[in-house]
């Protein structure tokens, strides 16, 4: 296991096959106040940009995965445009982490709130522990979710339970929320971030290449009419059959072995 990033608070750790566990540690409950935004873009560009790094598993430490914003910042601003422009750094990190070519995993344990199910939104992949509790309670502050919770929410469950969750900002449990479609899975009670890093492992044994023409496919051609989607996919797919590692991937696959893949 080699430790990165020493430089912040966020370190993250990399194992032998290239996978990050970037955990969040802001005792007592992760709160997303504005430097812990700064920090956690900051450990996550570093992650994005190693190349010994081939997934991301986001967790946090302690009780909770992120507990929501710092509330005691909301009172920083008063006006209704100061309002709108605090929330770009949070919106500019969950489109960073929706838009990484490297597949995030978000590792959910305990309290996933506000801002912290918004930055879970925005991982590729999420798993959670059954017991995890996750919502978007800004309702009861008298204000709404701000960083994409009003439009990846609905995007992933539908109008109409997004609107329920929202508007109610009531919490559901992992296994409620693998119902709702909100997460991927909901995993044992303590299993998560190991689950999440056996989950790591079998994508980071993939090609690289193929690994990241899928993610730009689906990512992309979700907000595209399906015939513009299928055009992408083509070209993605083009990619992917010009490289080595489809011609590896073939010949492992005919020899009966287990491919090698060089992201080439």
């Amino acid at each position: 296991m080699k430790k990165v990033n020493e430089g912040s608070r966020y370190t993250y750790i990399v194992n032998s096959t290239g996978v990050a566990l970037m955990e969040i540690n802001n005792p007592p409950m992760n709160a997303l106040s504005w430097s812990v935004l700064d920090e956690i873009r900051d450990t996550l560009l570093a992650a994005i940009h190693n190349e010994e790094v081939r997934v991301i598993v986001f967790t946090g430490a302690g009780k909770a995965f992120i507990a929501g914003a710092d509330i005691g910042e909301l009172n920083d601003f008063t006006t209704a445009r100061e309002g709108a422009e605090s929330l770009i750094n949070g919106q500019e990190l969950s489109n960073l982490m929706m838009h990484a070519d490297k597949p995030i995993i978000a590792a959910i344990n305990g309290f996933c709130l506000g801002g912290g199910m918004e930055m879970a939104l925005a991982c590729h992949i999420r798993l959670a522990d059954e017991t995890a509790t996750l919502g978007l309670p800004e309702i009861k502050l008298g204000i709404i979710p701000g960083y994409g919770g009003t439009q990846r929410t609905p995007r992933l469950i539908g109008r109409a339970r997004a609107l329920e969750l929202i508007l109610s900002g009531n919490f559901v449990n992992g296994k409620q929320a693998e119902a709702y479609g909100m997460i991927n899975r909901a995993v044992p009670k303590g299993t998560v971030v190991e689950e999440a890093m056996k989950l790591a492992e079998a994508i980071s044994s993939k090609s690289r290449i193929a690994v990241g023409a899928a993610i730009r496919a689906v990512g992309e051609g979700s907000a595209m009419d399906l015939h513009t989607g299928m055009k992408l996919e083509r070209e993605m797919f083009g990619i992917c059959y010009a490289s080595e590692d489809k011609k590896e991937g073939a010949a492992a696959f005919l020899e009966k072995r287990v491919p090698k893949f060089k992201d080439k």
